[in-house]
């Protein structure tokens, strides 16, 4: 998935460091894991729990809010005492009992916390290691991020059609297990493959040091109004696991000739068009970058924010369409379409963001502080599907575009500022420098 082979006399996967490769299929039966339960989640509170909606969505918003949250905590932890390695291994064992408490019943709240926890250490320990794969002046690490992303979104894809099916047909418990599974073999991987991933300094931070020179306040500032501006986007962002999960379900005609397609069968839509959009996407933005003219990262994620209000846009327009009715099924194929595409622009490239701003040594931290934009977006989230069976249908995804636009018009007013600060630290506006490929192994 590599545009860009590997610098001189480096072992490569793929044109990539071969670390990037472990920490890719780590994260991606995680996410296997994480989204195998979420793809269940409503369906299983509203179904076999008999939550009634409004409080069934509550619950979701504040679970993926808190999962979000406890990395604040885990990632100063794994950088003062843990260490990134062992709290990835403490977080995913935690994370694969709480997927497995799932399968019964009576362990409900339980298990949403276990797993909260677990991700606390597990998620932000993860990602903040693939820049110590990289010199600064690699131009391969900015699109990492991206390639890292696909591994999400391959577990992504798979796991409501394996945990999804088995918990439809066969029982909901099934499906949870399904999940604890993908989560120990994303253990497995991990453990196996460290040798592929750099040392890692274990000195313990003095009290009251930042590691590596910390922050300079245009950084913290920067930092601060791009978290909020994510908290807007992702209140409309998240959802599509919520109430457009809820839609998908009764308002939506899901016959395909003599098929009806599973319900949970719509969330591997999304992750399914990540994996086959990066590629091509990837390919596109180093074409501009060789030509100078590709968009900064700021720009990139204001203009992704635009989509995926377009998205929502047309999930109106197909309410209205529908009138008494149900949509086409087709409608939600096209409203992933673009919601993936605008996904792409914007999710990826604050990650790498956070991640290229941190300082050295503090890198859990500095990526556990991207998650708290997941955790106070999810809160928002909550809120906001709330008014699902309060407002119409078609005025409800209107509110969705608006609040993507909002985020938009923030992002891009980042812009300037965060350019600034690149520059500063850099050397460059955040673009990615191309150079010449030196070495070809694989």
């Amino acid at each position: 998935m590599s545009f860009v082979a590997g610098q001189k006399g480096e072992a490569t996967w793929f044109g990539q460091p071969r670390g990037l490769t472990v920490l890719f299929l780590t994260n991606m039966w995680e996410q296997f894991s994480y989204y195998g339960m979420r793809a269940l989640l409503v369906y299983y509170m509203k179904m076999e729990l008999l939550i009634e909606q409004r409080i069934s969505s509550f619950i979701y918003g504040t679970y993926t809010a808190f999962a979000y949250f406890t990395p604040i905590f885990g990632g100063i932890i794994a950088d003062r005492w843990l260490g990134k390695r062992r709290a990835v291994i403490l977080g995913g064992s935690i994370m694969a009992a709480g997927h497995f408490m799932m399968t019964f019943e009576p362990l409900f709240y339980v298990a949403l916390g276990t797993i909260a926890l677990g991700n606390g250490f597990f998620l932000p320990s993860l990602p903040s290691q693939i820049n110590d794969l990289y010199s600064a002046e690699d131009p391969r690490r900015p699109w990492a991020y991206n390639i890292y992303y696909v591994g999400i979104n391959i577990g992504g894809f798979l796991a409501p059609l394996v945990c999804g099916t088995l918990g439809e047909f066969y029982g909901w418990h099934y499906g949870f297990g399904a999940a604890g599974i993908g989560m120990g073999i994303g253990l497995a991987i991990y453990v196996f493959g460290g040798r592929y991933l750099p040392a890692e300094d274990r000195r313990v931070l003095p009290e009251g040091t930042a590691g590596g020179g910390g922050f300079d306040k245009p950084t913290v500032m920067l930092l601060g109004a791009l978290l909020l501006a994510v908290t807007v986007f992702r209140s409309a962002y998240e959802q599509v696991g919520n109430t457009v999960a809820l839609w998908a379900d009764s308002g939506v005609d899901r016959v395909a000739g003599a098929f009806e397609i599973p319900m949970t069968w719509f969330q591997s839509l999304n992750p399914m068009l990540v994996i086959m959009i990066t590629p091509f996407l990837l390919a596109h933005w180093r074409r501009q970058a060789l030509a100078g003219t590709e968009r900064t990262p700021l720009r990139k994620m204001s203009l992704g924010a635009l989509i995926v209000g377009a998205a929502y846009v047309m999930l109106a327009i197909a309410t209205v369409i529908q009138g008494d009715g149900r949509a086409s099924w087709l409608w939600l194929v096209g409203f992933f379409a673009i919601f993936t595409f605008g996904e792409l622009y914007i999710l990826p490239n604050g990650l790498g963001v956070f991640a290229r701003l941190a300082p050295q040594r503090l890198g859990a931290s500095t990526v556990a502080s991207w998650f708290l934009a997941i955790f106070t977006g999810s809160l928002a989230g909550g809120l906001v599907g709330s008014f699902w069976s309060v407002l119409p249908t078609g005025l409800y995804f209107l509110v969705l575009a608006v609040i993507c636009a909002v985020a938009a018009l923030f992002l891009r007013m980042l812009d300037a500022p965060a350019r600034q600060v690149f520059a500063s630290r850099f050397g460059h506006e955040g673009h990615t420098v191309p150079v010449q490929d030196t070495n070809k192994e694989q």
